[in-house]
């Protein structure tokens, strides 16, 4: 088996691959490699085979995740005489 050219990346470093382009690296194992592409999201590589250059580009703003707001509780129904 080869080394894995991810040798040498942590989580956080920003990197380039030929068919997503740039992104950073968000988990970096000896199975897998995932990485958040700018223009792609998260895409899943095995380590052994994902071929990686260093990117000197800068992460780009990503809006905040926005969350549901939880919906307010029903109000029981008023009796009616």
């Amino acid at each position: 088996m080869q080394e894995a050219d991810v040798r040498g990346y942590a989580i956080g470093d920003r990197v380039s691959q030929p068919q997503y382009g740039h992104g950073t690296i968000r988990l970096v194992d000896e199975h897998h490699t995932v990485i958040d592409f700018d223009e792609h999201g998260l895409r899943r590589f095995a380590t052994a085979i994902v071929k990686l250059e260093r990117s000197t580009t800068a992460e780009p703003d990503k809006p905040a995740k926005r969350t549901r707001k939880k919906a307010a509780p029903k109000q029981a129904a008023a009796k009616q005489d």
